[in-house]
């Protein structure tokens, strides 16, 4: 089992950069595969990146990011981290850390963070 619990979010103006963070608890954290998610009000939480577990090269990106975003962990830390660059208003959402494994996409598991808030506005 993994607890999360993300934090860097923020306001920026549109073109700014953050990078948010997801530090994971427990057992087992460099086995599973990672991501982050995102939900706006009103509708369904996307998939925004995912990371293989360790050992395993592979990174993904929805299509409305890549290019601007990039996911990354340190598994000696048991951290995950999101750089998005080129933040454009379209990008506010409530971002979540989650834990999971690939079968031939990314299948959370039932392990999410509280979530932190992006806001992107000029």
């Amino acid at each position: 089992q993994v607890q999360l619990v993300e934090s860097g979010g923020g306001l920026v103006q549109p073109g700014e950069s953050l990078t948010l963070s997801c530090a994971a608890t427990g057992n087992g954290f460099s086995w599973y595969a990672m991501a982050w998610y995102r939900q706006v009000p009103g509708k369904q939480r996307e998939l925004v990146a995912s990371i293989q577990r360790e050992g395993v090269t592979d990174t993904r990106y929805a299509a409305a990011v890549k290019g601007r975003f990039t996911i990354s962990r340190d598994n000696a830390k048991s951290m995950v981290y999101l750089q998005m660059n080129n933040l454009q208003p379209e990008d506010t959402a409530v971002y979540y850390c989650n834990a999971g494994t690939y079968s031939y996409d990314y299948v959370p598991y039932q392990y999410w963070g509280q979530g932190t808030q992006v806001s992107v506005s000029s």
